[in-house]
C-alpha cells in the first residue's frame, strides 16, 4: 500500500506544495530579480503538474491516491500562489476569489460524490485549459511587464471562460453522481 502512495507522480504532486515556500520568499524578499526568480519557481511547479500525470500513465502508476492528491495539490498551490500575488499587488482580488471559490466548490462536490458513490472525479479538458491560462495569468502578473498588459487581460478573460466551462461540466457530473446515488438507494 505504501509503495502505491509514494510514486514518482505523487512526489511531484507534493513538490508543488513544497514550492510555495521558495515562491513566497522570492515574492516577498527584497532580492535582485525576485520577480524573475518567482516566475522560475512557478514554471517549475507547472512542469511538475505536467510531469506527474504523464509519468503516472507512462510508468503505469495511476492510483486512486494520485487521482486525489494531484488536483488537491493544484488547488492548494494555485490558491496560495494567487493569494500571495494579491498581497504583492500583482493580481486583483476578484480574480483570485473566482479561482479559489471555483476550486473549493469543485473540491467539495468531488468529496461529496466520493462519499456517496465512491467515485473519484477526474479533471476535464476545459479545466486543464483553465489551469494553463490561470498559470499564464500568474506568470504574466508576477513579471509585471507593461508591454504585456493587454495580452494579460485577454488571458485573464480566457481563463474565466474556461473556468466557467469546466465548472459547468463538474456540476453536471455532480448531478449525475447524485442521481445515480439516489437510484442505488431506491
Amino acid at each position: 500500500m505504501l509503495r502505491r502512495i509514494w510514486t514518482i507522480s505523487t512526489v511531484l504532486s507534493f513538490s508543488r506544495i513544497a514550492l510555495l515556500a521558495p515562491l513566497a520568499y522570492f515574492l516577498f524578499a527584497d532580492v535582485p530579480n525576485n520577480r524573475v526568480w518567482a516566475a522560475g519557481v512557478m514554471l517549475l511547479a507547472a512542469a511538475t503538474d505536467f510531469l506527474d500525470g504523464y509519468l503516472a500513465r507512462r510508468l503505469h502508476q495511476v492510483t486512486d491516491f494520485g487521482k486525489i492528491i494531484d488536483p488537491l495539490a493544484d488547488k492548494i498551490a494555485v490558491g496560495a500562489a494567487t493569494i500571495m500575488l494579491v498581497m504583492v499587488g500583482a493580481l486583483q482580488f476578484w480574480y483570485v476569489a473566482l479561482v479559489i471559490v471555483r476550486d473549493v466548490l469543485i473540491l467539495l462536490g468531488g468529496l461529496y460524490i466520493k462519499s456517496k458513490k465512491n467515485i473519484i472525479t477526474q479533471s476535464n479538458w476545459p479545466g486543464k485549459i483553465a489551469v494553463f491560462f490561470v498559470t499564464l495569468v500568474m506568470l504574466m502578473s508576477v513579471l509585471n511587464q507593461a508591454a504585456l498588459e493587454g495580452l494579460t487581460q485577454v488571458v485573464i478573460w480566457a481563463s474565466v471562460v474556461f473556468m466557467g466551462a469546466s465548472f459547468v461540466i463538474y456540476v453536471q457530473r455532480l448531478f449525475v453522481g447524485i442521481s445515480r446515488a439516489k437510484k442505488g438507494h431506491s
